[in-house]
């Protein structure tokens, strides 16, 4: 039953996010999937539940809704289809609420280990070489400007602010991408945030060295 569930709901995801090119397709979701499976194995939870969760989480993302119940009904409605008992579907709904950055004045909510696990698993694919091209995917996308010396990084206190953010995408990664190693959930998710962290450094390092070489 459930492998039928995770099956459909894989169906139905690819459907949903087909042709996405803001770093939110498929294949983000595939890579969060799997990282999710990883981390369970070391850490614990209800593996349904956190599959399901991480299929699903962009489903709702405040980017991509007109209002922030749109994704959340639609979820709701397919986990009915799927027809998931009420529990494990209230679980995952909380979770996806919960999953997304609000901002780095903004703490963070998740409680349950499952909703760690999913949290730190897209976080991680945040961060690092793939987390650097979905960054600049992002910020095509939405029309953001790459750099800009004169403009600077905002820590915003709000999740008001943080959603009405249009910076360049360089300052991103100050906003956000280098926060996100101290705020992983999990142990085994911060061991794998370290390297990846480390990465996005040298890449900003290099990043500067040739920006300011053609001056």
């Amino acid at each position: 039953m459930s492998t039928e569930i995770i099956n459909r709901t894989k169906v139905f995801v690819k459907e949903k996010l087909s042709g996405d090119s803001s770093g939110h397709d498929w294949w983000h979701i595939y890579r969060v999937w799997n990282m999710s499976k990883k981390l369970q194995e070391k850490e614990g939870g209800e593996l349904l539940v956190i599959e399901m969760a991480a299929l699903l989480h962009d489903i709702a993302d405040w980017k991509f809704n007109s209002t922030d119940e749109e994704g959340i009904l639609l979820i709701q409605k397919w986990l009915s289809q799927v027809n998931l008992d009420q529990s494990s579907a209230q679980r995952i709904i909380e979770i996806i609420k919960d999953v997304s950055f609000k901002g780095a004045g903004v703490k963070d909510k998740m409680v349950s280990i499952e909703g760690k696990i999913v949290q730190d698993a897209d976080r991680l694919d945040a961060i690092g070489a793939i987390g650097i091209a979905r960054t600049f995917a992002f910020g095509g996308k939405f029309g953001n400007s790459m750099h800009d010396p004169e403009s600077n990084a905002e820590m915003h206190a709000s999740f008001k602010e943080y959603k009405k953010s249009n910076g360049t995408t360089i300052n991103h990664f100050y906003e956000k991408l280098l926060l996100l190693k101290d705020r992983m959930n999990t142990q085994t998710a911060r061991k794998i945030a370290l390297e990846r962290h480390q990465y996005m450094e040298h890449f900003l390092k290099q990043f500067y060295n040739e920006w300011d070489n053609v001056k």
